[in-house]
């Protein structure tokens, strides 16, 4: 599943075709991918045609795009009280396409305007269709759709609350992976970049989180950043063609794994063999050696 760098990534290809876009025609192929949309496809059809977009913003692995009423994109004024809301799912791509251009599973056809670039299209594409396009009302202020208000902030977040994540990580009773994986504790970490960070922190990922010290909370938010910038950097993880960025292109960050997918190989700082063990049906990669549990 794509985790924050990958979002990020999208996001940040979307931005400057997106926003003062205003959409002109919406095709649903596959109602399958408005699961998360309150309401029959013609609905949501309804609410995007011939609205704006006014930028794109993020919060973990949701991405939206708040919407400009269609009465007020005329005129370039009214606050956005809605916005299309994305989650890639396992396998969910939003492509930037030129009209003459279309993907093969195209999910949901955008076609929009943009004062600058001109016609363009966005395809969402999904394989595997666990991923969703949703049009849903901005809450807290306007500032977040209500299908995202539960999500806890990333730690990339300029607002992100270290203290509070901190107090409330070291109340549970559960072991530290399980813990950073729950989006209403801290977003955007998956199982990529949470075995990736836990193995940087040298923790294992059982420790359970109530003997951790502040100390090494810090650490391992250290940590968690380090690796989240390094593989926004490289474009994302892309192990096959079902995480692109929204020209098709793959990331390289799965040339910089250091345990993730790594069973078998040695560690790269101590060299003892890479162990992978069943965790939360997936898998848990770490170093016996470096990793121990405590």
């Amino acid at each position: 599943m794509p985790e924050l760098p990958e979002v990020e990534v999208v996001r940040l290809g979307l931005l400057p075709a997106v926003t003062g876009a205003r959409v002109s025609a919406v095709t649903v192929f596959d109602e399958r991918s408005l699961r998360r949309h309150d309401g029959p496809a013609e609905d949501f059809v309804d609410r995007i045609v011939g609205a704006e977009f006014t930028g794109a913003q993020r919060r973990g692995k949701f991405l939206w795009l708040p919407i400009r009423p269609r009465r007020a994109s005329a005129s370039g004024e009214g606050t956005p009280r809605e916005a299309l809301v994305v989650h890639l799912g396992m396998s969910g791509q939003v492509l930037l396409r030129t009209r003459e251009q279309d993907d093969r599973l195209t999910r949901i056809r955008l076609e929009i305007e943009h004062p600058v670039q001109g016609a363009l299209r966005l395809n969402f594409v999904d394989q595997r269709i666990f991923g969703s396009m949703a049009v849903d009302a901005l809450v807290s202020d306007g500032s977040i759709p209500s299908q995202v208000a539960h999500i806890a902030r990333d730690p990339l977040d300029p607002l992100f609350d270290v203290a509070l994540f901190s107090r409330k990580l070291t109340q549970r009773k559960t072991g530290i992976k399980r813990a950073i994986l729950d989006q209403t504790l801290i977003s955007g970490i998956g199982n990529i970049y949470a075995d990736e960070a836990l193995w940087a922190a040298r923790l294992h990922y059982e420790q359970p989180t109530a003997t951790l010290t502040r100390q090494k909370v810090s650490l391992l938010l250290a940590e968690v950043r380090t690796v989240l910038r390094k593989a926004l950097a490289e474009g994302g993880t892309s192990f096959d063609a079902q995480y692109v960025n929204v020209n098709g292109a793959s990331g390289y960050f799965s040339h910089s794994l250091n345990v993730y997918g790594q069973q078998g190989k040695g560690c790269p700082r101590c060299g003892r063999e890479v162990k992978r063990e069943q965790f939360m049906n997936r898998g848990s990669h770490f170093c016996p050696r470096c990793q121990r549990l405590r």
